[in-house]
């Protein structure tokens, strides 16, 4: 009956079965044509996709119902024809006592929301209109929910798995650590990598230097080599290097620093557009993924490094590492498309491409193998496409000609020679101004995620999706949206993520993760990693079960403690999202929505200045950011917090402080001054957009709760000022909202509005 829908595997059904003759078995042909239909319906709700529904497995402080939840008129059907079946059904003692009371029998079998008893949510269209599928917002968005995976990361911006069986996974932190994680989420102590002293970067945020990237080798299992990418200074000059390193012949979670060997480096002339990304395709081969070189429009040469073959920046280079522990490195594979060309880098697989960030192979369908072994990309725009791309050997991506399917360099756009292959999918900077390229999911446990390449925006938090439509050869575009209502209300599913997505990654068995960030600082330890969960089917259990090798620990483990908190009232996107936990969607309480900038740093770099600025009336107070030893301390200093005492000197109209018996500076009633007298604001239509308002404008850089019904006390000493205040999220004060005429409103000060502000990535309560 349910079998498209993984709660049971065919031991449960089977398990049922028998249960089901084992009861009808004690009647004659009278009773079970009369009852089995019944029994049926009854015990096969355990596979329901509303089992726990039904149940009541959802609540923990209530014991989980023998038998589902029944609709009252199909319960007075099966008591009346069926009752003498209820002790053969259930060990309940409970139901036992009650089989003689109809009235009291199906009172007990009674569900909290009658919505979802049964049989009538079988016939609610709204409970079984999406039902099995990957369910969507009346905006479109898909929805889906995470697990938190790990916390108090600095910058994660990779995470790959062994591939030998173990399930251990490996997350590297852009000052150059690399930390070892077991299958059940618990991280050694001891790093598995460690080249912090020798990785060029800093405390300042929007610092793309670092460590960028890290790949196992496929046959890791057997030869214990990885390879790295990371920035360097070497007698004062800028470079990116790749080198190789091999595991410790003692330890096989952790590096032998003493192996390393550098295989390429490249002269970096400019701080900026760093590439970052290596992977191993199909082939056996090691892509490496360069940046232009930076600053803005590639004015290196006439026609920029990327166009220019001779240069390996703006490149996807490919190199054979294999058989390289004698002789030369590395070595050019014999059909590397430029071989042949006098003036072009060997290296060299295809050009024309911006500063790439995050690339990954397609596993193919696990089926039909379909799309096995594409080389899917991100690559960062100029000032108005972000642009997503399949790699193929000697073709052009068109940068700086071209930026997404524009043109950026009219002269260059308009040289017929030019050949270069467009995006298969280029969203504007209204969407997202830093793309981070993803993967396309092929694993078990959700069915139908299967095919969806899933990946992000830095800067604007958003996550998308593309899908390839069969017919047209096009791709048709998702917008992913954390799950609301329901949706999420499982054991350790939760809805909410830090803004800025750096990173994703694959796991050992396929399941799809991703790293963000609230500070987006290489010293902030505000990073954490989510598992990608469709809530709406998932694969029949044990149909993904795996037993993890074991894994010899020679250091002491650190058991995982998750922090984040399923947020009731979620937002329907992660920029406007609203928590009761410390919000995890930085920078601010708001978003204020920003001009196209010449250049993605520019752009960041403005968007962290405008966060030094506070709309309130009152003097702040600042600390510096904390700076690592060593840092070379270029551009701004780190990032300077936001104090909040405030002073009752030159009040001005919408000027706003927090009243709490506590007296705790971040929460509390809101009160507010207009017209030479102090006064409260109802709570009617209060929510997160105006308490964003009210947060940013105290000076803080979070909003954790928008709270109602006088939770710090009523303020009777005060009028009531403000009623149905409905704000945007980016106002300057709350009377720049809409809301009632002042002093006119129809509620008391039971319903007075408060707010919780925070100002680091833990909220402070």
């Amino acid at each position: 009956m349910y079998n498209n829908f993984g709660c049971c595997d065919s031991s449960k059904d089977r398990e049922l079965m028998d249960k089901f003759y084992r009861i009808m078995d004690n009647f004659d042909y009278y009773g079970y044509a009369k009852c089995a239909g019944y029994i049926q319906d009854i015990i096969c709700q355990e596979c329901s996709p509303f089992a726990a529904h039904l149940y009541d497995a959802e609540d923990s402080s209530t014991p989980v119902k023998t038998l589902p939840g029944l609709c009252g008129d199909y319960c007075s059907e099966f008591w009346l024809k069926c009752r003498s079946t209820i002790t053969l059904l259930t060990g309940d003692l409970q139901l036992e006592k009650l089989e003689q009371d109809r009235d009291r029998f199906c009172q007990y079998l009674e569900l909290g929301d009658p919505d979802y008893c049964y049989p009538h949510l079988l016939v609610n269209e709204q409970l079984t209109r999406n039902l099995g599928r990957v369910t969507a917002n009346s905006e479109g968005c898909l929805q889906l929910c995470l697990e938190e995976v790990a916390n108090g990361l600095r910058n994660p911006l990779a995470m790959v798995h062994a591939n030998d069986g173990t399930h251990r996974f490996f997350i590297a932190e852009q000052v150059g650590l690399v930390w070892t994680y077991l299958p059940d989420r618990s991280r050694l102590e001891k790093p598995f990598l460690n080249i912090s002293a020798a990785v060029l970067t800093s405390p300042w945020e929007g610092d793309e230097r670092g460590f960028l990237g890290l790949v196992l080798h496929p046959h890791f299992k057997f030869n214990g080599k990885l390879y790295v990418y990371y920035s360097v200074e070497v007698d004062f000059e800028e470079k990116i290097r790749i080198s190789e390193f091999r595991i410790s012949a003692s330890d096989m979670n952790a590096v032998d620093h003493s192996s390393e060997r550098i295989i390429l480096e490249v002269d970096e002339p400019s701080s900026n557009h760093n590439g970052g990304q290596l992977l191993f395709a199909d082939d056996g081969y090691l892509y490496i993924f360069t940046g232009d070189g930076g600053m803005a429009g590639d004015p290196f040469g006439k026609f920029g490094n990327s166009q220019n073959k001779s240069a390996l920046l703006g490149k996807v280079l490919r190199i054979d590492v294999d058989n390289n522990d004698r002789g030369p490195l590395y070595t050019i594979p014999p059909d590397n498309p430029f071989i042949h060309e006098p003036q072009a880098r060997p290296e060299i697989y295809a050009y024309g491409v911006r500063n790439m960030w995050r690339c990954s192979v397609d596993r193919g369908d696990p089926v039909t193998r379909e799309g096995k072994g594409r080389i899917f990309c991100g690559d960062v725009g100029q000032n108005k496409y972000e642009e997503v791309d399949i790699i193929e050997k000697g073709k052009n991506y068109g940068w700086r000609a071209k930026e997404g399917f524009s043109c950026y360099d009219k002269k260059l756009c308009a040289n017929s020679s030019l050949d270069d292959v467009l995006p298969i999918y280029a969203y504007p900077h209204k969407m997202g101004k830093s793309v981070t390229g993803g993967y396309v999911y092929r694993g078990c446990e959700y069915p139908n995620m299967n095919g969806m390449y899933i990946f992000g925006d830095f800067m604007s938090g958003r996550l998308m999706i593309l899908q390839e439509n069969k017919r047209t050869r096009q791709w048709d575009y998702n917008e992913i949206c954390m799950g609301t209502g329901q949706t999420c209300m499982f054991p350790g599913l939760i809805n909410n993520y830090y803004q800025y997505v750096i990173s994703f990654a694959e796991d050992e068995a396929g399941e799809l993760y991703f790293m963000s960030t609230g500070i987006p600082s290489a010293t902030s330890y505000s990073g954490v990693v989510y598992k990608l969960v469709d809530p709406s089917r998932r694969a029949p259990p044990r149909k993904c079960h795996y037993d993890p090798l074991p894994v010899k620990v020679k250091s002491r483990l650190i058991n995982f403690v998750p922090k984040e908190k399923l947020v009731v009232e979620s937002a329907k996107r992660p920029k406007a999202k609203a928590t009761n936990a410390p919000v995890r969607r930085p920078p601010r309480a708001t978003e204020v929505p920003q001009p196209a900038t010449p250049d993605w740093l520019e752009e960041f770099m403005q968007i962290l200045r405008n966060q030094q600025e506070t709309t309130t009336a009152t003097p702040t107070t600042t600390k510096p950011a904390k700076t690592r030893k060593g840092s070379r301390e270029k551009g701004r200093q780190g990032r300077r917090r936001k104090g909040h005492r405030q002073l009752e000197s030159a009040i001005r109209n919408g000027t706003l402080r927090l009243a709490n018996k506590e007296g705790r500076h971040n929460q509390g009633r809101v009160e507010i001054y207009i017209q030479n007298e102090w006064g409260t604001v109802c709570d009617d239509l209060w929510n997160i957009k105006a308490a964003a308002v009210v947060c940013r404008q105290l000076g803080f850089l979070y909003v954790v709760r928008a709270s109602k019904k006088a939770q710090f006390g009523e303020g009777k000493h005060l009028r009531i000022l403000l009623d149905d205040v409905q704000c945007e999220g980016y106002e300057d004060s709350l009377l720049d909202c809409k809301h009632a005429e002042i002093g006119k409103h129809n509620c008391d000060h039971s319903e007075d509005a408060g707010v919780i502000c925070g100002n680091d990535e833990y909220g402070e309560y």
